[in-house]
């Protein structure tokens, strides 16, 4: 698919590294809160030359600093859906690590609810499963400090811009208030495989926390754990993007579109 072929809202929602004429899967990729595209630069190059990456790109970041951040789920999943709809002429791969797993999540609801298109594969990284983000024990509030501290380890280039500081810290904040206010009233499970990821020092996310997806899992859940934190693996990039691929290996081959007489997913409260 040619980028000028887009819509406006799909080429401002996803970064596109390597556009493939003829990929046999699009793999989408959600970046964790504060993050931007550029968490996977370099991802397609460890990939199969038939899967294409993209990146979401969430407003407030990147060419999209000067757009005020989305600091709630349902318009940012709305929004990050409809922009997804011209890339599902081939299957659809999605990919979130922390506050991107829960999107992914949500994104991929509403894919098989309001467009009856199932992606092939939910891939979640580093984060609780979603119907624990409705326990009010795991709302502590996050100061700026804290914060600051967190975009500082992910980026340490920041502690010498401080202009870049505060401009990291608007999308972070936003992206912390987002998951503070994630409450969802159900959580229906997803038709396809679920595979987690977790770093096996993750100080945030729990194995337990990690296996509850399978509550979401209608197809199957697995969960991969790698040494590491929460930025897991501890050795780089390539044996997560390599386990991924493995795990899209198989698939891809058919159209993700759910059929008309497929019964709607049922939905837990």
């Amino acid at each position: 698919m040619l980028e000028g072929t887009l819509p406006a809202s799909s080429r401002l929602w996803l970064r596109r590294q390597c556009p493939l004429a003829e990929p046999r899967l699009r793999l989408v990729c959600f970046p964790h809160a504060g993050g931007a595209p550029t968490a996977y630069q370099g991802w397609q190059d460890l990939l199969p030359t038939d899967i294409e990456l993209s990146a979401v790109c969430y407003p407030g970041r990147q060419n999209r600093v000067g757009e005020r951040p989305i600091d709630r789920m349902e318009p940012l999943a709305d929004q990050v859906c409809r922009a997804l709809l011209p890339f599902a002429d081939r299957p659809l791969a999605l990919f979130g690590h922390g506050m991107g797993a829960v999107v992914a999540y949500e994104v991929a609801v509403r894919l098989a609810g309001q467009y009856r298109i199932s992606p092939v594969a939910l891939l979640v990284s580093a984060h609780a499963a979603p119907h624990l983000c409705a326990d009010d024990a795991r709302r502590i509030p996050v100061g700026d400090r804290q914060l600051a501290q967190r975009a500082a380890a992910a980026d340490p280039t920041l502690l010498r811009f401080p202009e870049l500081m505060d401009l990291a810290m608007i999308a972070l904040r936003a992206d912390h208030d987002l998951l503070h206010a994630y409450r969802p009233a159900s959580t229906p499970p997803v038709i396809v495989p679920i595979t987690g990821y977790l770093g096996t020092g993750d100080p945030r996310v729990s194995h337990g926390e990690m296996r509850a997806w399978s509550r979401v899992a209608a197809s199957g859940f697995e969960l991969r754990t790698f040494p590491g934190d929460h930025r897991h693996p501890e050795d780089g990039e390539a044996a997560l993007v390599t386990d991924i691929a493995e795990r899209l290996a198989g698939v891809g081959g058919a159209s993700g579109t759910l059929p008309e007489d497929s019964p709607a997913p049922p939905r837990n409260v």
